[in-house]
């Protein structure tokens, strides 16, 4: 246990992929944990494997674009720990479709899930932060928040939204809380999967994305953990209000 020793953290979407990913990270560096999910069933089976890790983690099931949760999830860290240090913000959905042809009700789960639970979890999590004088918050956001993808438009408004957002709480809340996001590229989880759906020939669309990186491969879920716990943890102490890109490359071109 190191760098996330004695610190309570809530990772949201931790039960696949790459918030899976960063909740195993931060377990074995030592991190008490909250963890999200929608799915009960996985949710116990991530639970499960992280305790065999580190005891201190709790499941808590329910939807992060409800403001209420996210309430609920600041009170279980506050009632189970006694305090939190960090907020990673990591669940995610794609909502797909074209502007034109998007549903509102589509438009509107994306939103609340991909950017408005950034704004309800940080608005619950902060003033807890500002009392104890520490606090980190991490946003997963995209380089969709910087390209557009076709059939992408909810997808890529919210990344950017998340982007923006994380600017502004470095800048109203700095030097007690740091802010920062992460902008992942094509990272082999079940979502680029999901998103590979928007073209025509999916299978072909994922593997296009590999080679146009310039390592020429996906990312993994744990190149994107490792990043999170840099800028979780000590090691990151002078950055704040910023994005890193972690996607092989991809955007140089």
């Amino acid at each position: 246990m190191g760098k996330l020793k004695d610190r309570v953290v809530i990772v949201t979407g931790a039960t696949s992929g790459m918030g899976k990913a960063i909740a195993h990270l931060f377990a074995v560096e030592g991190a008490s944990l909250i963890i999200t999910g929608r799915n009960k069933e996985r949710g116990n089976q991530v639970l499960k494997e992280l305790q065999g890790v580190h005891s201190k983690v709790i499941l808590v099931i329910g939807d992060v674009g409800l403001p209420e949760f996210n309430r609920t999830l600041v009170e279980t860290a506050l009632d189970r720990f006694g305090k939190l240090d960090t907020i990673v913000v990591n669940a995610g959905v794609l909502g797909l479709g074209d502007v034109t042809s998007l549903p509102l009700e589509v438009w509107q789960e994306t939103l609340n899930t991909n950017l408005n639970a950034l704004f309800y979890l940080a608005k619950y999590a902060i003033p807890h932060m500002l009392k104890n004088s520490f606090g980190v918050v991490l946003a997963n956001a995209s380089i969709a928040a910087f390209k557009a993808f076709p059939g992408h438009p909810a997808y890529c408004t919210s990344k950017a939204g998340q982007v923006a957002l994380v600017r502004q709480l470095a800048s109203e809340y700095g030097p007690t809380i740091r802010a920062n996001a992460i902008c992942p590229g094509p990272v082999d989880t079940p979502l680029i999967w999901d998103s590979a759906k928007a073209f025509k020939n999916p299978e072909m669309a994922v593997e296009d994305a590999a080679k146009a990186t310039l390592l020429n491969r996906l990312g993994q879920p744990e190149d994107v953990a490792k990043l999170a716990l840099f800028l979780a943890s000590e090691d990151s102490s002078f950055i704040t209000g910023t994005t890193v890109n972690i996607d092989g490359g991809i955007t140089v071109g």
